[in-house]
C-alpha cells in the first residue's frame, strides 16, 4: 500500500500520517517509515541530537497493523489505542532511517484486538511492544 492506499484505511490525515508504505504478508503488517529529519516531533526532540520519540514509535507500530484490518476499519470507524505493554526501547531512530515495523494481530474480543510488534532500523531492534486498540463507530466518541 503506499500512502494513498494508507488513506482510504486510516483515518489519520497530514502531520499524523506516520506510515510511507505498508503491506500484509501472510497476516503480518510490513509498515516503512523513512524519517527525513523535517518531521515536526524531531524540531525538539532534542535540539542538535535529533532522536524519534519513543511514543511516535509506538504510534507507528498502531498504524502499522492496522493494515490487518483492511475491510474492519472503514469510514465510519476509529481505531483508539487502549493500552501498550511490554514496551522496550533499543536503540534510536534518527534522521536519515529507515523504520521499519512487522505486527500482527495476536488475539480479537470484539471490539478489542491485541497485537505484538516490533520496529528496526538496518534489521536492529529499536522497539518492541504488545498493544491493544478497539474499532468504534465515529459517531461514539
Amino acid at each position: 500500500m503506499n500512502k494513498e492506499q494508507l488513506m482510504d484505511l486510516l483515518p489519520h490525515r497530514d502531520n499524523m500520517l506516520l506510515l510511507d508504505e505498508a503491506e500484509l504478508i501472510d497476516g503480518k503488517a510490513y509498515g516503512k517509515k523513512y524519517i527525513t529529519g523535517d518531521e515536526w516531533f524531531l524540531k525538539g526532540h532534542f535540539p542538535g541530537n535529533p532522536v524519534v520519540p519513543g511514543v511516535i514509535l509506538c504510534e507507528i507500530l498502531g498504524q502499522s497493523v492496522c493494515v490487518c484490518l483492511n475491510g474492519v476499519i472503514d469510514d465510519s470507524k476509529l481505531p483508539y489505542f487502549t493500552g501498550l505493554d511490554k514496551v522496550k526501547f533499543k536503540n534510536t531512530v534518527k534522521p536519515g532511517d529507515m523504520f521499519e515495523t512487522k505486527c500482527e494481530i495476536i488475539k480479537v474480543r470484539e471490539p478489542f484486538y491485541f497485537a505484538k510488534g516490533v520496529g528496526s532500523v538496518n534489521g536492529k531492534t529499536c522497539v518492541s511492544a504488545e498493544f491493544s486498540f478497539a474499532i468504534v463507530d465515529k459517531d461514539q466518541h
